[in-house]
């Protein structure tokens, strides 16, 4: 049976729905008999998706959108306060809900597993959802991206546990109270909100305070700022702390990771000195200890480890996490959401240690965000230098109004300085050809970045098949 719906989800409204955190949402509560509806700027393969589940999905913000039996009206951090419908339900008295609230309600009397850090969020929740699955748990679960289908990030499921992608831009995850919590590492990033690392830390004690007593924090022991972190919250003493990673003193410690082109045999010593070998069908060493993590949470809840294990290697990927477009001219596409210097760093080392040494990388990368390019742009260009060529497009604005000053230029200079071969291209249009001129048989083609850079794929390889 389905958790009880707050009077307050009967019917509500969702401005933006076709976002990936405020359609998983709106999804679910359709799933539990809500009636659910929404809007948002474009059309879209998520928004048909929830149509096809009886959503009200409208094309473009106004106020008469708003049904007159509406109970809520459902924003996220991105919604501004000119947006018609909001200031309708201001003028209509009607209750605006935060998404991390919304989301928090749909968590009550089951078993939450939120996965936090700055980078790997999707990826981690996504193995446990899908391992949960296929043990026959019936998961619920929300994801900021698609498994294998438009409306696949998220889905009412049957049983006890729900899986979450808890979001710290926006210092959203202290709405929650996970019985189980991962941080995969802790950097300073979403500088529109957090001006130190200080606020950070205090931003993630916050959500380490709000795990349930007699729950489980499962944390990175390689990565400085967990670290950091383990030590500020060390006189938490109603909950256990389970760190992993390579370091020697981690609980559940990384022994090897073995590349085998595009997937891994990952070997974990438990913290009951159990050795366990199992394979993560994604490349690279962040996503293996992405897969260490979500076995920890697992065992943590009570799961057997050796099943668990097993059941991660069904995990194949999830939209825009290093995700294969396809193949033409004997070039491969592939797609990779990294828009941090770390997550781009990563990406760009787990592809090259799975092609060919005599296989060149070139990137079309779209910086995201004025605020982040500002900070970081120096970075930004500095991972840039792992790759062969790199085409870097203007910054993709999401949320933010332009700073002055601050362009992609930031990362050119500083990627040519580092020894890049870098392109500027502005005209989105152009980049199929450009790539069809620098590319030959054997190359990859990595799209990197968070904004719309992922919808030139698909035109890249049909330039290449001509």
């Amino acid at each position: 049976m389905a958790p009880a719906i707050p009077a307050s989800m009967d019917r509500p409204h969702f401005i933006g729905i076709g976002g990936a955190g405020m359609s998983g949402i709106a999804k679910i509560l359709a799933q539990r008999g809500a009636q659910v509806a929404g809007s948002d700027a474009k059309d879209s393969a998520t928004a048909q998706a929830l149509r096809d589940l009886g959503v009200t999905v409208h094309i473009g913000h106004a106020a008469d959108h708003l049904a007159p039996d509406a109970t809520s009206v459902v924003v996220s951090s991105a919604i501004r306060s000119d947006n018609p419908e909001l200031a309708a339900a201001h003028e209509r008295g009607i209750p605006v809900v935060h998404r991390s609230d919304a989301l928090a309600s749909l968590m009550d009397g089951l078993r939450p597993i939120a996965v936090a850090g700055t980078h790997g969020k999707t990826t981690t929740t996504s193995m446990l959802a899908v391992s949960l699955g296929s043990l026959g748990l019936k998961p619920s679960y929300a994801i900021g991206g698609d498994l294998d289908a438009p409306g696949s990030n998220a889905d009412h499921g049957a049983g006890e546990i729900f899986v979450a992608e808890a979001d710290e831009s926006d210092r959203s995850f202290h709405k929650y109270a996970p019985e189980v919590a991962i941080v995969l590492n802790v950097e300073l990033d979403h500088h529109a909100n957090y001006a130190s690392m200080d606020e950070i830390y205090e931003s993630f004690e916050t959500f380490v305070g709000r795990i349930r007593p007699g729950g489980t924090l499962v944390i990175a022991a390689d990565h400085p700022g967990a670290r950091e972190l383990t030590a500020k919250i060390s006189g938490r003493y109603d909950i256990e702390v389970v760190t992993y990673g390579e370091s020697k003193d981690a609980d559940v410690r990384v022994l090897k990771v073995n590349p085998r082109g595009l997937t891994s045999d990952v070997t974990v010593m438990l913290t009951s000195g159990k050795i366990l070998t199992f394979t993560v069908s994604v490349p690279g060493r962040h996503y293996a200890h992405n897969a260490v993590a979500a076995l920890a949470a697992g065992v943590a809840l009570g799961l057997p480890p050796h099943n668990l294990a097993s059941a991660l290697g069904t995990y194949t990927g999830v939209k825009r996490r290093l995700q294969l477009k396809g193949e033409a001219g004997g070039v491969q596409v592939i797609d990779s959401y990294a828009h941090h210097p770390t997550e781009m760093t990563a990406d760009l080392e787990a592809i090259r240690g799975a092609v060919d040494e005599a296989s060149r990388v070139l990137v079309v990368f779209q910086p995201h965000l004025f605020s982040r390019t500002q900070e970081l742009g120096a970075e930004m260009g500095q991972a840039l230098a792992l790759a062969d060529a790199s085409v870097v497009l203007d910054i993709y604005p999401a949320r933010e109004d332009p700073i002055p000053g601050v362009t992609s230029a930031l990362i050119i200079d500083a990627a040519r300085t580092a020894g890049a071969d870098v392109t500027a291209e502005s005209d989105q249009a152009a980049i199929p050809d450009v790539i069809a001129g620098m590319a030959r048989p054997g190359d990859l083609v990595l799209t990197m970045g968070a904004g719309d850079v992922t919808d030139l794929g698909p035109a890249i390889l049909t330039r290449l098949d001509r």
